[in-house]
């Protein structure tokens, strides 16, 4: 007996309802990225559909990076990259000229808390956790961040005990809540460093900031995480490459 597919649109083509069930079940954790999901044979079996269509569907997946092919051992799903991509922002080297890529995180504060005016329009809720975080790199404090989190899709958040959390967040979001980050944006500014942030920073008052408003969303497309982090904007740099 096949599978339902879940709640698609009908006049999609059978491998698009297919690609769009299996993204349901991969946020409902039903796979993790530590055990191939089942073959294209087993699944068009359980869905009643062709080989093809199976294969048209995960091939989509793969493209959208939710799943990843490995050779001789089966498809996965593909775990979220924790690359600490707003250090992008601010490049710091090791003194052989290496670059640093693994920052420190000092956790100063997680309680339940009511959203900013603006984390709330961007995650949808006031009903929050909000974390305050210090980043450094070789103890050199380089991001100053507050982050905001819906506290329906990570209650108990700010009980967990302090061995849960190393110095990214997003595969505490994955581990604890199943909550997979997809994709963020992120839009800076500039700015100027309140008596609060500049102690942090250990820069004065006043000083010039670079702040970076990043949202977070879910497989789903679903907002996750607003966090606002400001640095030193004398240690700034934007790169971009036009092709």
């Amino acid at each position: 007996m096949s599978t339902r597919f879940a709640m698609t649109d009908a006049r999609l083509p059978a491998y698009a309802r297919l690609r769009d069930t299996l993204t349901a079940r991969i946020a409902a954790g039903d796979w993790t990225p530590d055990q191939p999901i089942p073959s294209e044979a087993r699944l068009a079996r359980e869905f009643d559909v062709s080989v093809g269509t199976v294969r048209k569907a995960v091939d989509g997946l793969v493209g959208e990076g939710l799943l990843e092919r490995r050779q001789g051992s089966g498809t996965y799903m593909r775990a979220p990259s924790f690359n600490a991509t707003l250090f992008r922002f601010f490049p710091m080297r090791e003194g052989n000229g290496e670059p640093m890529t693994i920052p420190q995180s000092k956790m100063i504060k997680r309680s339940l808390a009511e959203a900013s005016a603006e984390a709330a329009g961007a995650l949808g809720t006031k009903d929050v956790i909000k974390i305050v975080r210090l980043r450094s790199l070789a103890d050199q404090p380089v991001l100053f961040e507050e982050i905001y989190i819906p506290k329906a899709r990570f209650s108990g958040f700010e009980a967990l005990p302090d061995a849960a959390f190393g110095p990214l967040l997003y595969p505490t979001y994955f581990e604890h809540f199943g909550v997979l980050v997809k994709r963020a944006t992120d839009e800076v500014s500039f700015g100027r460093a309140s008596d609060a942030v500049a102690q942090q920073l250990r820069i004065r008052t006043n000083d010039p900031l670079a702040v970076i408003c990043r949202t977070a969303f879910d497989i789903e497309g679903k907002p996750v995480e607003w966090r606002i982090a400001s640095g030193n904007a004398e240690g700034f740099r934007y790169r971009s490459e036009i092709n």
